[in-house]
C-alpha cells in the first residue's frame, strides 16, 4: 500500500500523524502486550487446554480483532484475550466449579453473540454515553494505576507479602529488579529529552542488557512452525453453557467483558484526546463491534474472551492516532505465529518499565473530576482504588456504577441519573451478588 493511500484511508493528515509514527506506535503496543502470546496459553493450560494450540488461538484471535479494529473502526487500539477472564475460566470455572473448558468456551461464544446484538442495536453505545464525565475521568486514572501495578508486579518490584501486609517491596538487589529500575530511568531520560520512540528504544536497550547479564536467555530457536489448532478448534460446548446452573458464570463473564471494554476504550481514548466535550468517544460502536466479533472468533478458535488491551496506551503515548497503528499490531501478531520462541524470550523486566511509566501518563484526566462534589468524588474514588487494589478492571468499574446512583440519591439528585445508568447499576449489582467468589 502506498503512502498516499494510507494517508487517505486512515486520515493521517487530519490526525497530525505520519506513517512512520503509526508504525512505531504499533511496534510499541505489540512489544508491551506480546507477553499474552505465552501467558494466555500458560494460564489456560491449567484448564486442560493444550499449550501449543492455545498459543495459536491466542495469536489468530488477537490478529483478527486488531485488524478489524484497524481497518473498520480505524482506531489505534489492539485486541487480544483478556487477562482476568482467562484466569477466571481456568481457576474458577474449571478448577473450582468443575465445568469443562469446552463449556466455558460455549459461554464465551454466547457472550460474544450478546455483545454483537447489543452493539448493532446501539445499546452498548447508549450505556457508554450514560456514564458521567467524572466517572469516565476516573477510568483513565484507575487504568493508569492498574497498568503501573502490572509493571511493578511483573518486575518483582512489588511482591506478595504476609497477613497484615499483603504487599511487600521486592529484592532491590536482584539483577532483574535492578534492570527494570534502570529501564525506568532510561525511558525517563529519553522522554525528558524528547527522544522519538522513547518507549520502544527503552524496551529494546533494556532487553539487550538483560540478555547480556543473564536476565532472560537468548532463544536457541528464533523461528518455528506453529502447532496445529485441530485439538481445540470448534470444540466449544454451547448447549452445556445454556443451563440455569451456568447462569452465574455467563453473567460474570458478560459483565467483566462488557465493562472492561468500556473502561479500556474510554480510558485510552481520554489519553489520546479522542473524547468529545461530554467525555464520549465518537462512533464507539465500531471498536465495540470489533471487540464482540473477535470474542466470537476466539471461542471458535479455542480461547477466551477478547477485548481492547490497556497496553494500547503505550502506542498512543508514542503518537499512534489511527487504525494504521492497529493494523501494524495485527500484522505483527501474525508474524508471531512463526517467531513465538523469540518473543517469549523477551524478559518481563524489559517491558515492565514502559508499563510503569505509561501509567503515569494516564493520570492527567483525574484533574477533570469535580472534587467539590462528594457525590461525584466517591464513585470516582471507588473506581480507582478497586481497579488497582483488586487487580481487576471489571470490579472497579462495577463498584463505580453501583456507587454513582446511590450517591446521587443521597445528595437529592436522583433525577440527574440517566435511565441507562440505572441499568448499569442493576447489572453490576447482579455481578456482585452472583459472582462465584
Amino acid at each position: 500500500m502506498s503512502r498516499p493511500f494510507l494517508d487517505r484511508y486512515f486520515q493521517l493528515s487530519e490526525h497530525r500523524t505520519t506513517v512512520r509514527t503509526e508504525i512505531l506506535a504499533g511496534l510499541v503496543t505489540f512489544v508491551t502486550m506480546a507477553y499474552i502470546i505465552v501467558v494466555n496459553p500458560a494460564i489456560l493450560e491449567a484448564a486442560g487446554i493444550p499449550f501449543g494450540p492455545s498459543m495459536v488461538a491466542t495469536i489468530i484471535s488477537a490478529a483478527f480483532g486488531t485488524l478489524v479494529m484497524g481497518f473498520y473502526a480505524k482506531r489505534p487500539f489492539a485486541i487480544a484475550p483478556y487477562m482476568g477472564e482467562n484466569a477466571f475460566v481456568a481457576y474458577t470455572v474449571v478448577g473450582v466449579l468443575g465445568y469443562s473448558w469446552q463449556t466455558a468456551l460455549g459461554a464465551v461464544f454466547i457472550g460474544g453473540v450478546l455483545f454483537t446484538i447489543l452493539t448493532l442495536s446501539g445499546a452498548r453505545a447508549a450505556m457508554s454515553r450514560a456514564i458521567p464525565l467524572n466517572l469516565k475521568a476516573s477510568f483513565a486514572a484507575g487504568i493508569g494505576l492498574f497498568i503501573t501495578f502490572i509493571g511493578l508486579v511483573n518486575a518483582n518490584i512489588v511482591v506478595p507479602g504476609v497477613p497484615g501486609a499483603p504487599l511487600h517491596v521486592g529484592n532491590l538487589t536482584d539483577k532483574a529488579v535492578l534492570l527494570t529500575m534502570g529501564g525506568i530511568l532510561l525511558i525517563s531520560l529519553f522522554l525528558i529529552r524528547r527522544v522519538k520512540g522513547s518507549l520502544l528504544l527503552g524496551i529494546i536497550i533494556t532487553a539487550l542488557v538483560g540478555f547480556a547479564i543473564g536476565v532472560g536467555q537468548v532463544p536457541s530457536q528464533v523461528v518455528s512452525m506453529p502447532p496445529s489448532l485441530a485439538p481445540i478448534f470448534l470444540q466449544l460446548d454451547i448447549t452445556g453453557a445454556l443451563t440455569w446452573g451456568f447462569f452465574a458464570v455467563i453473567l460474570t463473564m458478560f459483565t467483566m467483558d462488557f465493562l472492561d471494554t468500556i473502561g479500556s476504550l474510554i480510558g485510552v481514548s481520554a489519553r489520546a484526546g479522542f473524547l468529545d466535550e461530554e467525555g464520549n468517544l465518537p462512533d464507539i460502536g465500531k471498536p465495540m463491534l470489533a471487540d464482540s466479533l473477535a470474542t466470537i472468533v476466539a471461542s471458535a478458535l479455542g480461547t477466551t474472551t477478547t477485548g481492547t488491551f490497556i497496553e494500547s496506551a503505550a502506542g498512543v503515548e508514542e503518537g499512534g492516532r489511527t487504525g494504521l497503528t492497529a493494523v501494524v499490531v495485527g500484522l505483527l501478531f501474525l508474524l508471531g505465529l512463526f517467531f513465538a520462541p523469540f518473543l517469549s524470550a523477551i524478559p518481563a523486566a524489559a517491558t515492565a518499565p514502559a508499563l510503569i511509566i505509561v501509567g503515569a501518563f494516564m493520570l492527567s484526566p483525574i484533574a477533570k473530576i469535580d472534587f467539590s462534589d462528594y457525590s461525584e468524588v466517591i464513585p470516582a474514588f471507588g473506581v480507582i482504588v478497586l481497579m488497582s487494589f483488586t487487580f481487576n478492571i471489571g470490579v472497579g468499574l462495577c463498584g463505580g456504577f453501583v456507587l454513582y446512583p446511590l450517591c446521587k440519591v443521597f445528595a437529592g439528585k436522583a433525577r440527574t441519573v440517566q435511565p441507562a445508568a440505572w441499568i448499569l447499576f442493576a447489572l453490576c449489582l447482579l455481578f456482585f451478588i452472583f459472582y462465584p467468589y
